[in-house]
Protein backbone atom coordinates (compact mmCIF):
# COMPACT_ATOMS: atom_id res chain seq x y z
CA UNK A 1 0.00 0.00 0.00
CA UNK A 2 1.25 3.54 -1.00
CA UNK A 3 -0.42 7.25 -0.29
CA UNK A 4 0.19 10.16 -2.22
CA UNK A 5 -1.11 13.14 -0.66
CA UNK A 6 -0.72 16.52 -2.44
CA UNK A 7 -1.20 19.47 0.29
CA UNK A 8 -1.92 23.22 -0.34
CA UNK A 9 0.28 22.90 -3.40
CA UNK A 10 1.29 26.93 -5.60
CA UNK A 11 3.72 26.33 -7.97
CA UNK A 12 5.40 29.66 -10.02
CA UNK A 13 7.19 29.75 -12.84
CA UNK A 14 9.23 32.80 -12.42
CA UNK A 15 6.41 35.27 -10.62
CA UNK A 16 3.65 33.35 -12.46
CA UNK A 17 1.38 31.53 -10.44
CA UNK A 18 0.31 28.32 -12.45
CA UNK A 19 -1.21 26.12 -9.26
CA UNK A 20 -2.87 27.58 -6.54
CA UNK A 21 -3.82 25.74 -3.57
CA UNK A 22 -3.76 22.56 -4.78
CA UNK A 23 -5.01 19.49 -2.37
CA UNK A 24 -5.99 16.04 -3.08
CA UNK A 25 -5.13 11.96 -2.01
CA UNK A 26 -4.99 8.53 -3.41
CA UNK A 27 -4.21 5.28 -2.57
CA UNK A 28 -2.57 2.32 -4.42
CA UNK A 29 -4.85 0.35 -7.06
CA UNK A 30 -6.42 4.03 -8.27
CA UNK A 31 -6.00 5.38 -11.71
CA UNK A 32 -6.79 8.87 -11.47
CA UNK A 33 -6.76 10.90 -14.73
CA UNK A 34 -6.05 14.96 -14.41
CA UNK A 35 -7.68 17.04 -17.34
CA UNK A 36 -7.60 20.54 -17.96
CA UNK A 37 -7.77 23.05 -20.83
CA UNK A 38 -4.26 24.07 -22.09
CA UNK A 39 -2.50 25.88 -19.91
CA UNK A 40 -4.58 25.02 -16.60
CA UNK A 41 -1.51 23.47 -14.99
CA UNK A 42 -1.59 19.43 -15.47
CA UNK A 43 1.88 18.72 -16.29
CA UNK A 44 3.04 21.48 -14.25
CA UNK A 45 1.16 19.34 -11.29
CA UNK A 46 2.78 15.86 -12.04
CA UNK A 47 6.50 17.82 -12.38
CA UNK A 48 5.50 19.23 -8.92
CA UNK A 49 4.85 15.38 -7.67
CA UNK A 50 7.83 13.97 -9.41
CA UNK A 51 9.89 16.41 -7.92
CA UNK A 52 11.14 18.52 -11.08
CA UNK A 53 9.52 21.49 -10.30
CA UNK A 54 9.38 22.37 -5.90
CA UNK A 55 6.57 24.13 -5.07
CA UNK A 56 6.47 27.68 -3.68
CA UNK A 57 4.23 26.58 -0.94
CA UNK A 58 2.48 23.11 0.50
CA UNK A 59 3.94 19.69 0.58
CA UNK A 60 3.91 16.18 -1.90
CA UNK A 61 3.96 13.39 0.74
CA UNK A 62 4.24 9.79 -0.61
CA UNK A 63 3.64 7.45 2.54
CA UNK A 64 3.66 10.89 4.90
CA UNK A 65 7.45 11.42 3.91
CA UNK A 66 7.96 15.16 1.97
CA UNK A 67 9.16 13.60 -1.51
CA UNK A 68 11.36 17.07 -1.62
CA UNK A 69 13.12 15.46 1.66
CA UNK A 70 14.12 12.04 -0.18
CA UNK A 71 17.30 11.42 -1.82
CA UNK A 72 16.52 11.17 -5.76
CA UNK A 73 17.41 7.50 -6.18
CA UNK A 74 15.01 7.05 -2.84
CA UNK A 75 11.84 8.51 -4.66
CA UNK A 76 12.90 6.93 -7.96
CA UNK A 77 12.60 3.43 -6.30
CA UNK A 78 9.12 4.32 -5.74
CA UNK A 79 8.15 6.48 -8.32
CA UNK A 80 8.63 6.76 -12.51
CA UNK A 81 7.42 8.75 -14.87
CA UNK A 82 6.03 7.67 -18.41
CA UNK A 83 6.51 10.82 -20.59
CA UNK A 84 4.55 12.71 -23.25
CA UNK A 85 7.52 13.03 -25.87
CA UNK A 86 9.19 9.14 -25.57
CA UNK A 87 12.03 9.96 -28.43
CA UNK A 88 15.61 8.60 -27.72
CA UNK A 89 18.49 10.47 -29.89
CA UNK A 90 20.87 7.74 -29.50
CA UNK A 91 21.07 4.03 -30.93
CA UNK A 92 20.20 1.99 -27.91
CA UNK A 93 18.58 -1.77 -27.85
CA UNK A 94 15.41 -1.86 -26.75
CA UNK A 95 16.99 -4.00 -23.59
CA UNK A 96 19.40 -1.28 -22.99
CA UNK A 97 16.68 1.15 -22.55
CA UNK A 98 14.09 -1.04 -20.27
CA UNK A 99 17.64 -1.65 -18.29
CA UNK A 100 18.11 2.19 -17.57
CA UNK A 101 14.96 2.06 -15.35
CA UNK A 102 17.27 -0.32 -12.56
CA UNK A 103 19.63 2.62 -12.14
CA UNK A 104 18.45 3.97 -8.78
CA UNK A 105 18.56 0.30 -7.53
CA UNK A 106 22.53 0.37 -8.75
CA UNK A 107 25.21 1.56 -6.69
CA UNK A 108 27.41 4.36 -8.60
CA UNK A 109 29.47 2.57 -11.81
CA UNK A 110 28.13 -1.01 -10.66
CA UNK A 111 26.72 -3.08 -13.88
CA UNK A 112 23.50 -4.99 -14.20
CA UNK A 113 23.33 -8.28 -12.63
CA UNK A 114 21.46 -11.37 -13.25
CA UNK A 115 18.56 -10.25 -10.87
CA UNK A 116 18.16 -6.96 -12.64
CA UNK A 117 17.84 -8.64 -15.83
CA UNK A 118 15.75 -11.08 -15.01
CA UNK A 119 13.67 -8.15 -13.37
CA UNK A 120 13.52 -5.96 -16.77
CA UNK A 121 12.81 -9.61 -18.61
CA UNK A 122 9.26 -9.66 -16.38
CA UNK A 123 8.77 -6.19 -17.14
CA UNK A 124 9.23 -6.94 -20.90
CA UNK A 125 7.28 -9.75 -21.10
CA UNK A 126 4.64 -7.88 -19.24
CA UNK A 127 4.48 -5.31 -21.87
CA UNK A 128 5.01 -7.55 -24.62
CA UNK A 129 8.20 -6.13 -25.38
CA UNK A 130 10.76 -8.84 -25.24
CA UNK A 131 10.67 -10.04 -28.55
CA UNK A 132 11.77 -6.39 -29.27
CA UNK A 133 14.97 -7.00 -27.01
CA UNK A 134 17.64 -6.44 -29.90
CA UNK A 135 16.35 -4.20 -31.94
CA UNK A 136 17.17 -0.45 -32.35
CA UNK A 137 14.21 1.88 -29.96
CA UNK A 138 14.52 4.76 -33.01
CA UNK A 139 13.69 2.33 -35.35
CA UNK A 140 9.94 1.26 -33.37
CA UNK A 141 6.77 2.32 -34.01
CA UNK A 142 4.96 4.69 -31.85
CA UNK A 143 3.12 2.00 -30.08
CA UNK A 144 6.33 -0.25 -29.65
CA UNK A 145 8.52 2.75 -28.06
CA UNK A 146 5.40 3.64 -25.69
CA UNK A 147 4.69 -0.06 -23.84
CA UNK A 148 9.03 -0.05 -23.97
CA UNK A 149 9.25 3.41 -22.52
CA UNK A 150 6.45 1.39 -20.24
CA UNK A 151 8.46 -1.41 -19.69
CA UNK A 152 11.85 0.90 -18.20
CA UNK A 153 9.50 2.41 -16.04
CA UNK A 154 8.30 -0.70 -14.56
CA UNK A 155 12.15 -2.10 -13.96
CA UNK A 156 12.41 0.65 -11.55
CA UNK A 157 9.30 -1.56 -9.65
CA UNK A 158 7.97 1.66 -8.52
CA UNK A 159 4.16 1.98 -6.89
CA UNK A 160 3.49 5.05 -8.29
CA UNK A 161 3.17 5.30 -11.77
CA UNK A 162 2.79 9.28 -13.37
CA UNK A 163 1.95 9.21 -17.13
CA UNK A 164 2.03 12.87 -18.79
CA UNK A 165 -0.86 12.12 -22.28
CA UNK A 166 0.91 8.82 -22.72
CA UNK A 167 -1.35 8.05 -25.74
CA UNK A 168 -0.97 11.76 -27.85
CA UNK A 169 0.86 10.84 -30.51
CA UNK A 170 -0.79 7.26 -30.73
CA UNK A 171 -3.41 6.17 -33.08
CA UNK A 172 -6.48 4.51 -31.90
CA UNK A 173 -5.53 0.91 -31.83
CA UNK A 174 -2.43 1.88 -29.97
CA UNK A 175 -4.36 3.80 -27.77
CA UNK A 176 -5.99 1.67 -26.20
CA UNK A 177 -3.96 -0.97 -26.37
CA UNK A 178 -1.47 1.31 -24.08
CA UNK A 179 -4.40 2.03 -21.77
CA UNK A 180 -5.63 -1.53 -21.60
CA UNK A 181 -2.22 -2.37 -20.25
CA UNK A 182 -2.10 0.65 -17.99
CA UNK A 183 -5.64 -0.36 -16.29
CA UNK A 184 -4.01 -3.74 -15.91
CA UNK A 185 -1.10 -2.98 -14.13
CA UNK A 186 -3.41 -0.48 -11.78
CA UNK A 187 -5.47 -3.70 -11.10
CA UNK A 188 -3.39 -6.70 -11.34
CA UNK A 189 0.41 -4.85 -10.01
CA UNK A 190 -1.57 -2.32 -7.53
CA UNK A 191 0.03 0.34 -9.17
CA UNK A 192 -1.10 4.13 -8.24
CA UNK A 193 -1.59 5.83 -11.42
CA UNK A 194 -1.85 9.30 -12.10
CA UNK A 195 -2.13 10.06 -15.58
CA UNK A 196 -2.44 13.62 -17.85
CA UNK A 197 -5.29 13.06 -20.40
CA UNK A 198 -7.05 15.32 -23.06
CA UNK A 199 -9.47 12.66 -24.36
CA UNK A 200 -12.74 12.61 -21.93
CA UNK A 201 -13.80 9.19 -23.30
CA UNK A 202 -10.25 7.68 -23.08
CA UNK A 203 -10.33 9.11 -18.93
CA UNK A 204 -13.83 7.93 -18.66
CA UNK A 205 -13.04 4.36 -19.78
CA UNK A 206 -9.90 3.84 -18.06
CA UNK A 207 -9.92 6.10 -14.56
CA UNK A 208 -11.45 5.02 -11.57
CA UNK A 209 -11.69 9.11 -10.51
CA UNK A 210 -10.87 12.11 -11.81
CA UNK A 211 -9.31 15.85 -11.48
CA UNK A 212 -10.99 19.14 -13.16
CA UNK A 213 -8.18 21.54 -13.66
CA UNK A 214 -8.96 25.25 -14.76
CA UNK A 215 -6.33 28.05 -14.03
CA UNK A 216 -4.35 26.40 -11.77
CA UNK A 217 -6.93 25.29 -9.31
CA UNK A 218 -9.00 21.77 -9.42
CA UNK A 219 -12.59 22.77 -10.02
CA UNK A 220 -14.00 19.01 -9.18
CA UNK A 221 -12.50 15.94 -8.14
CA UNK A 222 -13.77 12.52 -7.29
CA UNK A 223 -15.27 9.38 -9.16
CA UNK A 224 -15.06 9.74 -12.88
CA UNK A 225 -18.86 9.21 -13.48
CA UNK A 226 -19.51 11.98 -10.44
CA UNK A 227 -17.09 14.37 -12.05
CA UNK A 228 -17.59 14.33 -15.71
CA UNK A 229 -20.80 15.99 -16.10
CA UNK A 230 -21.99 18.87 -18.68
CA UNK A 231 -22.41 21.05 -16.01
CA UNK A 232 -18.18 20.27 -14.93
CA UNK A 233 -17.02 20.30 -18.36
CA UNK A 234 -18.67 24.00 -19.92
CA UNK A 235 -17.05 25.09 -16.62
CA UNK A 236 -13.22 23.87 -17.36
CA UNK A 237 -13.50 23.85 -20.85
CA UNK A 238 -16.46 25.97 -22.03
CA UNK A 239 -18.04 24.10 -24.42
CA UNK A 240 -21.02 21.99 -24.54
CA UNK A 241 -21.33 18.39 -24.43
CA UNK A 242 -23.88 15.58 -24.13
CA UNK A 243 -22.75 13.30 -21.17
CA UNK A 244 -24.51 9.91 -21.46
CA UNK A 245 -24.13 6.41 -20.27
CA UNK A 246 -22.55 4.21 -22.84
CA UNK A 247 -25.19 1.65 -23.32
CA UNK A 248 -22.56 -1.71 -22.96
CA UNK A 249 -20.05 -0.34 -20.53
CA UNK A 250 -22.71 2.00 -18.61
CA UNK A 251 -19.40 4.53 -18.04
CA UNK A 252 -20.19 8.30 -18.98
CA UNK A 253 -19.18 9.00 -22.81
CA UNK A 254 -18.75 12.56 -23.53
CA UNK A 255 -19.98 13.48 -27.10
CA UNK A 256 -18.66 17.38 -27.46
CA UNK A 257 -21.27 19.59 -29.81
CA UNK A 258 -21.50 22.69 -31.39
CA UNK A 259 -24.48 24.76 -31.13
CA UNK A 260 -25.97 26.46 -34.41
CA UNK A 261 -29.25 28.29 -34.20
CA UNK A 262 -31.12 26.61 -32.18
CA UNK A 263 -34.67 27.71 -34.02
CA UNK A 264 -33.26 26.31 -36.96
CA UNK A 265 -32.29 23.01 -35.74
CA UNK A 266 -35.55 22.78 -34.76
CA UNK A 267 -36.88 22.64 -37.99
CA UNK A 268 -34.60 19.80 -39.11
CA UNK A 269 -36.36 16.28 -38.71
CA UNK A 270 -33.67 13.09 -38.38
CA UNK A 271 -35.33 9.53 -38.65
CA UNK A 272 -33.34 6.97 -37.31
CA UNK A 273 -33.71 3.15 -38.06
CA UNK A 274 -32.54 1.47 -35.51
CA UNK A 275 -33.08 -1.62 -33.25
CA UNK A 276 -31.44 -3.55 -30.45
CA UNK A 277 -30.78 -0.56 -28.05
CA UNK A 278 -28.36 0.73 -30.87
CA UNK A 279 -30.65 4.20 -31.38
CA UNK A 280 -31.28 4.91 -27.47
CA UNK A 281 -28.44 7.26 -27.04
CA UNK A 282 -28.48 8.90 -30.29
CA UNK A 283 -32.16 9.77 -29.94
CA UNK A 284 -31.27 11.19 -26.42
CA UNK A 285 -28.64 13.13 -28.16
CA UNK A 286 -30.77 14.53 -31.01
CA UNK A 287 -33.48 15.35 -29.08
CA UNK A 288 -31.37 17.27 -26.47
CA UNK A 289 -29.96 18.92 -29.33
CA UNK A 290 -33.43 20.34 -30.70
CA UNK A 291 -33.72 18.02 -33.41
CA UNK A 292 -36.99 16.86 -34.45
CA UNK A 293 -36.44 13.08 -34.00
CA UNK A 294 -38.46 10.13 -35.29
CA UNK A 295 -37.71 5.87 -35.55
CA UNK A 296 -39.24 3.22 -36.88
CA UNK A 297 -39.81 -0.09 -37.79
CA UNK A 298 -39.22 -0.91 -34.15
CA UNK A 299 -40.62 -3.79 -31.87
CA UNK A 300 -42.56 -2.65 -28.85
CA UNK A 301 -40.46 -5.02 -26.56
CA UNK A 302 -37.21 -3.04 -27.75
CA UNK A 303 -35.05 -1.33 -25.66
CA UNK A 304 -35.34 1.58 -28.34
CA UNK A 305 -38.99 1.80 -28.27
CA UNK A 306 -39.06 2.25 -24.91
CA UNK A 307 -36.49 5.07 -25.39
CA UNK A 308 -38.68 6.45 -27.69
CA UNK A 309 -41.59 6.15 -25.59
CA UNK A 310 -39.83 7.92 -23.01
CA UNK A 311 -38.58 11.10 -24.96
CA UNK A 312 -41.88 11.09 -26.87
CA UNK A 313 -40.61 10.50 -30.01
CA UNK A 314 -43.08 9.32 -32.79
CA UNK A 315 -42.40 5.89 -33.96
CA UNK A 316 -43.92 3.48 -35.91
CA UNK A 317 -43.71 -0.12 -34.22
CA UNK A 318 -44.40 -4.11 -34.70
CA UNK A 319 -45.36 -6.84 -32.35
CA UNK A 320 -42.72 -8.71 -31.02
CA UNK A 321 -41.18 -11.49 -33.13
CA UNK A 322 -43.67 -10.09 -36.42
CA UNK A 323 -42.25 -9.44 -39.65
CA UNK A 324 -42.82 -5.66 -40.74
CA UNK A 325 -46.47 -5.65 -41.64
CA UNK A 326 -47.63 -3.82 -44.93
CA UNK A 327 -49.10 -0.96 -42.89
CA UNK A 328 -46.18 -0.61 -40.50
CA UNK A 329 -43.90 -0.14 -43.52
CA UNK A 330 -46.30 2.20 -45.17
CA UNK A 331 -46.56 4.66 -42.17
CA UNK A 332 -42.58 4.02 -42.11
CA UNK A 333 -41.77 5.19 -45.53
CA UNK A 334 -44.03 8.36 -44.92
CA UNK A 335 -42.11 9.56 -41.56
CA UNK A 336 -38.83 8.73 -43.92
CA UNK A 337 -40.44 11.43 -46.45
CA UNK A 338 -40.73 13.73 -44.20
CA UNK A 339 -37.30 13.77 -42.51
CA UNK A 340 -34.77 15.53 -43.46
CA UNK A 341 -32.02 13.16 -42.43
CA UNK A 342 -31.96 9.42 -42.27
CA UNK A 343 -29.93 7.62 -39.95
CA UNK A 344 -28.86 3.91 -39.69
CA UNK A 345 -27.36 2.44 -36.76
CA UNK A 346 -25.29 -0.03 -36.16
CA UNK A 347 -28.68 -2.36 -35.98
CA UNK A 348 -28.55 -6.47 -36.26
CA UNK A 349 -30.59 -7.13 -39.25
CA UNK A 350 -32.84 -10.40 -39.62
CA UNK A 351 -35.68 -11.20 -42.22
CA UNK A 352 -37.99 -9.85 -40.04
CA UNK A 353 -36.36 -6.08 -39.76
CA UNK A 354 -34.57 -5.95 -43.52
CA UNK A 355 -37.65 -3.68 -44.80
CA UNK A 356 -36.34 -0.99 -42.68
CA UNK A 357 -32.95 -1.00 -45.04
CA UNK A 358 -35.40 -0.66 -47.85
CA UNK A 359 -36.99 2.18 -46.93
CA UNK A 360 -33.23 3.96 -46.13
CA UNK A 361 -32.94 3.08 -49.94
CA UNK A 362 -36.56 4.82 -50.51
CA UNK A 363 -35.23 8.01 -49.16
CA UNK A 364 -31.90 7.98 -51.17
CA UNK A 365 -34.08 7.76 -54.17
CA UNK A 366 -35.99 10.55 -53.04
CA UNK A 367 -32.62 13.03 -52.26
CA UNK A 368 -32.91 13.05 -48.90
CA UNK A 369 -29.30 11.99 -47.07
CA UNK A 370 -28.31 8.51 -45.29
CA UNK A 371 -25.94 8.52 -42.69
CA UNK A 372 -24.61 4.95 -41.66
CA UNK A 373 -23.23 4.45 -38.56
CA UNK A 374 -20.66 1.80 -39.23
CA UNK A 375 -19.35 0.88 -36.09
CA UNK A 376 -19.87 -2.50 -35.85
CA UNK A 377 -19.16 -4.21 -39.91
CA UNK A 378 -22.19 -5.21 -41.45
CA UNK A 379 -21.19 -8.44 -41.72
CA UNK A 380 -21.13 -9.47 -37.99
CA UNK A 381 -24.75 -8.40 -37.80
CA UNK A 382 -26.01 -9.58 -41.06
CA UNK A 383 -28.41 -12.65 -40.15
CA UNK A 384 -29.79 -12.78 -43.47
CA UNK A 385 -27.81 -14.76 -45.22
CA UNK A 386 -26.12 -11.65 -46.95
CA UNK A 387 -29.33 -9.98 -48.06
CA UNK A 388 -28.82 -7.25 -45.65
CA UNK A 389 -24.92 -7.35 -46.79
CA UNK A 390 -25.78 -6.65 -50.55
CA UNK A 391 -28.47 -3.69 -49.24
CA UNK A 392 -25.60 -2.00 -47.57
CA UNK A 393 -23.55 -2.15 -51.15
CA UNK A 394 -26.53 -0.64 -52.53
CA UNK A 395 -26.99 1.95 -50.35
CA UNK A 396 -23.28 3.02 -50.81
CA UNK A 397 -23.83 2.82 -54.56
CA UNK A 398 -27.00 5.21 -54.07
CA UNK A 399 -25.03 7.73 -52.55
CA UNK A 400 -25.13 6.72 -48.45
CA UNK A 401 -22.93 8.23 -46.02
CA UNK A 402 -20.93 5.78 -43.89
CA UNK A 403 -19.64 7.36 -40.24
CA UNK A 404 -17.43 5.62 -38.07
CA UNK A 405 -18.93 6.72 -34.45
CA UNK A 406 -21.48 8.77 -33.11
CA UNK A 407 -19.41 12.21 -32.60
CA UNK A 408 -18.35 11.92 -36.42
CA UNK A 409 -22.07 11.92 -37.40
CA UNK A 410 -22.92 14.54 -34.77
CA UNK A 411 -20.73 16.40 -36.68
CA UNK A 412 -21.97 15.77 -40.16
CA UNK A 413 -25.30 17.17 -39.21
CA UNK A 414 -23.99 20.20 -37.54
CA UNK A 415 -21.86 20.96 -40.56
CA UNK A 416 -25.43 19.93 -42.73
CA UNK A 417 -27.58 22.25 -40.35
CA UNK A 418 -24.52 25.44 -40.21
CA UNK A 419 -24.74 25.27 -44.02
CA UNK A 420 -28.63 25.81 -44.20
CA UNK A 421 -27.85 28.61 -41.59
CA UNK A 422 -25.36 30.19 -43.95
CA UNK A 423 -28.23 29.73 -47.04
CA UNK A 424 -30.75 30.73 -44.93
CA UNK A 425 -31.23 34.06 -46.62
CA UNK A 426 -30.71 32.72 -49.93
CA UNK A 427 -33.96 30.94 -52.24
CA UNK A 428 -30.96 28.33 -52.88
CA UNK A 429 -31.56 26.33 -49.59
CA UNK A 430 -30.64 22.41 -50.36
CA UNK A 431 -33.97 20.52 -50.61
CA UNK A 432 -33.07 18.21 -48.10
CA UNK A 433 -32.82 21.12 -45.32
CA UNK A 434 -35.96 22.78 -46.18
CA UNK A 435 -38.56 22.80 -43.14
CA UNK A 436 -40.40 19.38 -43.14
CA UNK A 437 -43.10 18.29 -41.10
CA UNK A 438 -41.91 15.72 -39.33
CA UNK A 439 -45.62 14.35 -37.87
CA UNK A 440 -46.91 13.52 -34.56
CA UNK A 441 -48.73 10.82 -35.47
CA UNK A 442 -46.94 7.35 -33.87
CA UNK A 443 -47.63 3.95 -35.85
CA UNK A 444 -48.74 1.94 -32.63
CA UNK A 445 -49.52 -1.85 -33.20
CA UNK A 446 -49.77 -4.24 -29.94
CA UNK A 447 -51.53 -7.54 -29.80
CA UNK A 448 -54.22 -6.13 -28.71
CA UNK A 449 -54.88 -3.47 -31.25
CA UNK A 450 -54.21 -6.16 -33.44
CA UNK A 451 -56.86 -8.59 -32.17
Amino acid sequence: MVDLKIEGVDCFYDSAKILENVSFSVETGNFVGILGPNGSGKTTLLKSISRVLKPKKGAILLDSKDVYKLKTGEVAKQMAVVPQDSNIAFSFSVLQVVLMGRTPHLRRLQTESDVDLAIARRAMEYTGTWQLADRLVNELSGGERQRVIIARALTQEPKVLLLDEPTSHLDISNQLEIMDLLKQLCDQKKLLIVGVFHDFNLAARYCSSVILLKKGKIVAAGKTAEVLTGDNIKDVFGIDVIVNKHPVTDLPYVIPVSRPKELLRRNVSVHIVCGAGTGSMLMKTLTDLGFMVTAGVLNVSDTDFATAEYLKIPVVTETPFSPIAEKAQKANLAMVSRANMVVVTGVPFGLGNLQNLEAAGEALKQKIPVYILDDVPVNLRDFTGGKATALFDELKQLGAVFVKDQIELLRLLNVSVEKARLASDSPLVPDHLKPRRAGTESHITNKSEKA
